[in-house]
């Protein structure tokens, strides 16, 4: 009994009860205190380290920019400005503050750069930064009186009857737009500094009523990039232009008439007319969603055609429609893959035995089908090349496409090429998902689904290209952005992330 109750002989925790009760809670709050720090510390985790240790590759682009801002170089066309790069940063990382805060000391900057130079009587200077101000969204009033400044500064020293004489002379000689000593940019100057100058507003009108009478010209020679870019140019002049109405008028008239063009040659199956009228309508406004993504599912409709024409060994009709592919776009990211389609299918049709029988066809089907039952038993759905249950099966289908029999495997072999597509996408495997999902749409899947598992895989492969952004890696990131916008044009968030892609390579070309 003396043994139990020698305090060197026990517990820690009966030692502990033992203590005096201020000590017990004492200890009890170190401890609640240490964990609260702990969890804290794991909740927090990632911020301390982009403090602590921020990402080498933004960092270094925003002391760069952080550098600029200091030197005054605060935007330049190459790239090299602290504009520039702090925007590059933000499409790198959107959430990173600090990349926000310098855009904002930019936009301060160039404000207090604007005011000295207008001071200095330095005009251009002083009207550059002014914009770049007004583009990062400084204070209005404050953008406001510096520009009333400069007004009245201009307005004393720059010879307005000197520029109205220039300009009645250049509208005369029809030079009324394209360079600053032509009519209507001059006429542009006397209107900042005098705007109620009868002159010069009678002037404007006159220039931009022979401009638009060019644009007529151009819509009657069918040069309709020419005409949209006049009457835009006119808006930007005067948006309130007495003849802006008609000139839009017969714009959207043209754009109707390509879109009816669009339809009819669709229906009619001419994608050589349809694609003509898609370059009408993106001449007419480049910005055109509806046209860019019908002249991509052209694209889409005749690589997937050669694609189908080679798994089936029509290797004539399968590069006739890669012709009209690449007459479409020859750029596109699907006419490569449709070419290595091709490629692979005269490698596997050179593997294939031309037998001269019906009957000695129908055995080399019945063949080729059990190897496809066995490659499918092991496993070995699209690989290895050549040995997989899609290529035997393909080999079947080549030499009898109308075998009651090869149908039948055909439907069989969809279920698997199914689950490949969807085990592949869960493990990110995303090369193998592809494979997958083409497989499916040679063996019949319906369209619906298909284009379905090409939008899923779009989006996944936007989200690895997020993520090599993240990490500094642009030009993985801008291969994952053409496999993306190969596989679905229009999927959700690929037009933000290619902008995001090209600020940051923008940011990249000017740290070299």
């Amino acid at each position: 009994m003396a043994r139990d109750r020698d305090p060197l002989r026990l517990g820690f925790i009966d030692r502990v009860r033992r203590w005096p009760l201020a000590m017990r809670r004492h200890v009890e709050w170190v401890v609640v205190g240490v964990f609260g720090v702990v969890l804290l510390a794991i909740a927090f985790r990632q911020q301390m380290s982009d403090r602590v240790y921020p990402e080498p590759h933004a960092q270094q682009m925003l002391d760069n920019a952080a550098a600029q801002l200091a030197k005054g170089n605060l935007s330049s066309r190459d790239g090299t400005g602290a504009r520039e790069l702090y925007a590059a940063a933000l499409a790198q990382d959107p959430d990173r503050a600090e990349a926000r805060l310098g855009l904002q000391r930019v936009g301060t900057a160039a404000l207090a750069q604007a005011a000295l130079a207008t001071e200095k009587r330095r005009f251009a200077e002083a009207h550059a930064n002014l914009q770049l101000a007004r583009e990062l969204a400084v204070p209005t009033a404050d953008a406001d009186r510096i520009t009333e400044r400069l007004r009245q500064l201009e307005s004393q020293v720059v010879g307005v009857d000197t520029m109205l004489q220039a300009a009645e002379e250049a509208r005369a000689a029809g030079k009324l737009d394209g360079d600053p000593q032509s009519a209507l940019p001059l006429y542009k100057r006397v209107l900042a500094l005098q705007p109620s100058n009868n002159t010069a507003l009678e002037g404007r009108e006159d220039a931009l009523s022979d401009m638009l009478q060019q644009a007529q010209q151009h819509l009657a020679n069918h040069e309709y990039e020419e005409a949209a870019d006049i009457v835009a140019r006119v808006r930007d002049y005067d948006p309130g232009h007495v003849g802006l109405p008609d000139a839009t008028a017969a714009l959207t008239q043209a754009r109707d008439a390509a879109r009816a063009r669009v339809a009819n040659a669709l229906k009619r199956g001419s994608p050589e007319e349809a694609n003509d009228a898609y370059r009408t309508l993106l001449a007419l406004d480049p910005d055109d969603a509806e046209a860019r993504e019908g002249l991509d599912r052209l694209v889409v409709q005749w690589t997937q055609r050669s694609k189908r024409q080679a798994s089936d060994f029509d290797f004539d009709q399968a590069e006739a429609s890669l012709d009209r592919a690449r007459a479409l776009d020859p750029d596109s990211p699907a006419i490569a893959d449709a070419e290595r389609h091709l490629a692979q299918s005269r490698a596997n049709r050179s593997r294939v035995p031309l037998a001269q029988s019906s009957a000695g066809r129908s055995s080399e089907v019945q063949r080729l089908l059990e190897q496809a039952r066995e490659a499918q038993t092991r496993g070995d759905l699209l690989t290895p090349p050549g040995d997989s249950a899609f290529d035997h099966l393909r080999r079947a289908r080549a030499i009898a496409p109308n075998d009651p029999v090869v149908r039948a495997a055909q439907s069989r072999l969809l279920p698997a090429a199914q689950t490949c597509y969807d085990e592949a996408l869960r493990a990110n495997r995303l090369v193998r998902a592809e494979g997958c999902l083409d497989a499916r749409d040679q063996l019949g899947d319906s369209r619906a689904a298909v284009l379905q598992g090409k939008n899923r895989l779009a989006l996944r492969w936007i989200a690895v290209g997020e993520e090599r952004l993240r990490a500094g890696e642009i030009q993985v990131a801008q291969r994952a952005l053409n496999t993306a916008r190969s596989l679905d044009p229009q999927a959700e968030g690929l037009d933000a992330f290619a902008d995001r892609i090209r600020l940051a390579s923008r940011g990249t070309e000017a740290r070299r």
